[in-house]
């Protein structure tokens, strides 16, 4: 199966935006290790405490910390920087957060989009653009089907909506300008994604941590929902891959969902849960039932093209990529450096059969 290739990155002057945040720290660690030269574009986190202070990613790269909600701010912040590649991760991701404040999160997804694509027209030698947007952004009638990259995209909450137009906004902007240019810009729908270092609100792993660290029992909205688990350096590949074809192969698919390896089993929310305490040592978790929600309850998305057209699939499943994630909190809080355990995870993971 295709994996990353080191080789490939390094010296690579790569654009990484939402390098602040859970899966961009991730990224600007692995694209650091490997040789890239990495720029990152972001807002201040959001987490306390977050993996970016924890690993010093501020150290390994060039950050910038920019508002692509602000046009007048991006375009600067990325002129007279030659660019090759270009990660898109800035995002907010936080479907209850969303539903509170639905123009930030539209103003964040799709016109921060935007206003990135456009500053981008003016770069020379840009070989490829690759947007992070969702699994969330079909059209969800919760048949149980695993959605296709062909599938109609859709959202009832703001969040799947904000990710479904910036997927729209960025095959327009594709077709309209870079695809003439030979750009190649394409967008990848990762799956409900695990690891180390998220400390957000209202995510399931980061929950059940702070609940354990603290002697108290986790409260899950929904534990019998399903969603398409991934550890976070599946995803990363996954999203690295596709960068890397896409630079060298214009037959790369525009779009690519990566998720869980096709065939494998549905795991909800509380098998997760289940795992992740245990594997802590934590109180069992607690059903709290939010009946206002609008959360879908089932979601799964076929990974299939991601496998024939790269060559990937995801290495780890949902029980290795729960141990994983709670080794790393484990050892986080015992004192372990928090840049020294996604290190020794990255290199495990290039490492593997």
């Amino acid at each position: 199966m295709a994996s990353v290739n080191p080789g490939f990155w390094a010296g690579k002057r790569v654009l990484l935006t939402g390098h602040t945040g859970f899966k961009g720290a991730w990224a600007a660690i692995w694209l650091a290790r490997m040789g890239a030269q990495v720029r990152g574009l972001a807002l201040p986190p959001d987490q306390k405490p977050s993996l970016f202070e924890l690993a010093g990613v501020s150290d390994l790269i060039a950050s910038r910390l920019v508002d692509l909600r602000n046009p007048d701010a991006v375009g600067p912040a990325i002129g007279g920087v030659g660019v090759d590649l270009v990660l898109h991760m800035a995002a907010q991701p936080i479907v209850r957060t969303s539903i509170e404040d639905p123009i930030t999160t539209f103003e964040t997804n799709v016109m921060g989009t935007a206003h990135l694509l456009q500053a981008l027209r003016a770069q020379r030698g840009l070989a490829a653009v690759l947007v992070i947007t969702s699994d969330k952004v079909y059209a969800n009638a919760e048949t149980g089907r695993a959605f296709v990259e062909g599938d109609p995209l859709g959202g009832k909450d703001p969040y799947s909506a904000s990710k479904a137009a910036a997927e729209m906004v960025t095959h327009s902007f594709a077709r309209s300008y870079f695809e003439a240019a030979g750009v190649r810009v394409a967008t990848a729908r990762g799956g409900n994604v695990i690891g180390g270092g998220d400390f957000s609100r209202d995510r399931l792993v980061a929950d059940i941590v702070r609940a354990s660290r603290a002697g108290e029992a986790v409260t899950l909205r929904h534990p019998e929902a399903t969603r398409p688990w991934q550890h976070v350096l599946d995803c990363v590949a996954g999203y690295l891959c596709h960068l890397e074809a896409l630079a060298t192969d214009d037959a790369t698919p525009r779009a690519l969902n990566f998720g869980p390896r096709p065939g494998g089993p549905e795991v909800t929310v509380g098998e997760i849960a289940t795992l992740g305490v245990q594997a802590l040592n934590g109180q069992p978790w607690r059903h709290g039932p939010d009946p206002d929600s609008i959360e879908a309850r089932s979601l799964a998305i076929d990974a299939t093209l991601a496998r024939r057209a790269l060559g990937f699939e995801s290495h780890y499943d949902a029980p290795d990529a729960v141990r994983l994630t709670m080794d790393w909190y484990r050892r986080q809080a015992e004192g372990e450096a928090a840049l020294d355990l996604c290190r020794e995870q990255i290199e495990g993971y290039e490492g593997r059969p």
